[in-house]
C-alpha cells in the first residue's frame, strides 16, 4: 500500500521532470542560449528552484554555462535528437512512400531546430533528376515550404522573434528577406492551407508543403521536385492527399506518445 508522503514524492518527482523540460523547451525557443532571469520570467518558476535544475543540467553535460554566465543546451541532447529524428523518420516511411507513389515526386519529412528545418525522412523520386534535399540536411525555415509551413502554426509573435534572430538572407531572387513580407505570406498559407516554395531555396526546383498538426515538434511533410514536373501536379488533387497523410501520421505520432 503506498503512504501519503510517498505519494507526494512520486508527484513531487514528475513535477521535477516537467519543470526541467519547460526549461530545456525555453532555452531552446530563445535560440539554445537564456539566462536564469529570463527563464524565470518565462516559466514563472522561483530563481532557485531553477538554478537547482538548470546546474543539474550542466553537471549531466545537457546545458552549460558560458563565460557570459548565460546558459546553452549542452552536447549531451545532441544524442537524443539525433536517436529520436532516426524513429521520427521511420514512422513518417510509410506516409512518404504513399505520397511519392501517387505523385512521381520526392516526399520529405522535416521538423523545426531553432531558425532552421532539418530533414528527418525523404522517399526519393525514381525520376533521374533528383532533389537537393537529403536526410539530415538543415536549411533555413524562411526559404523552405516546410519551414513555412510550420511558421504558419505559430503565433506570429513567436515567429517575429525566431525571424529575427536570422538574417534571412536570399537563397534566390525569390527569397522572402523581410519579417513584414514572411508575415503575410503565412497569412496566405493559413487560408490556402499548404505552403509553396517557388524557387526561393533552390533555382528551378517547386515544392509544396503541409504541417503534420500535433506533433511533438514543428513538423512538416512535402513533396518537391523540378518546376517542369511540379506544374502539372493539381494541388486540388495532391493538397488533399498530404493533409490526410499528414493527420494519419499525426494520429500515429499521438498513440506513440500516449503508450
Amino acid at each position: 500500500m503506498t503512504t501519503g508522503p510517498q505519494r507526494a514524492n512520486q508527484g513531487g518527482g514528475v513535477q521535477s521532470v516537467e519543470r526541467t523540460f519547460e526549461l530545456l523547451e525555453l532555452m531552446a525557443d530563445a535560440g539554445g542560449e537564456v539566462a536564469l532571469s529570463e527563464l524565470a520570467e518565462k516559466s514563472g518558476l522561483p530563481l532557485p528552484t531553477i538554478h537547482r535544475i538548470v546546474r543539474t543540467l550542466v553537471s549531466n553535460g545537457y546545458a552549460r554555462q558560458q563565460p557570459s554566465r548565460r546558459y546553452a543546451l549542452g552536447p549531451r541532447l545532441i544524442r537524443l535528437g539525433e536517436t529520436a529524428s532516426r524513429a521520427l523518420g521511420s514512422w513518417a516511411r510509410p506516409y512518404l512512400a504513399e505520397l511519392t507513389e501517387a505523385t512521381g515526386e520526392t516526399s520529405n519529412m522535416a521538423v523545426l531546430d531553432g531558425e532552421q528545418v532539418v530533414y528527418v525522412a525523404q522517399v526519393p523520386s525514381q525520376h533521374s533528376m533528383r532533389m537537393f534535399t537529403e536526410v539530415g540536411r538543415r536549411v533555413d525555415a524562411h526559404a523552405t515550404a516546410v519551414g513555412k509551413a510550420v511558421l504558419a502554426g505559430m503565433p506570429p509573435e513567436a515567429v517575429t522573434q525566431l525571424l529575427s534572430r536570422t538574417t534571412m538572407q536570399p537563397k534566390t531572387e525569390r527569397t522572402i528577406t523581410t519579417v513584414e513580407a514572411m508575415q503575410e505570406e503565412l497569412d496566405r498559407i493559413r487560408q490556402q492551407g499548404y505552403a509553396l516554395d517557388d524557387g526561393e531555396q533552390e533555382v528551378g526546383v517547386r515544392c509544396y508543403a503541409v504541417a503534420v498538426p500535433g506533433a511533438p515538434a514543428g513538423t512538416a511533410i512535402s513533396i518537391s521536385g523540378p518546376e517542369g514536373r511540379m506544374t502539372r501536379i493539381s494541388t486540388d488533387a495532391v493538397i488533399p492527399l498530404m493533409k490526410r497523410l499528414a493527420n494519419d501520421l499525426s494520429a500515429e505520432l499521438s498513440v506513440s506518445n500516449s503508450a
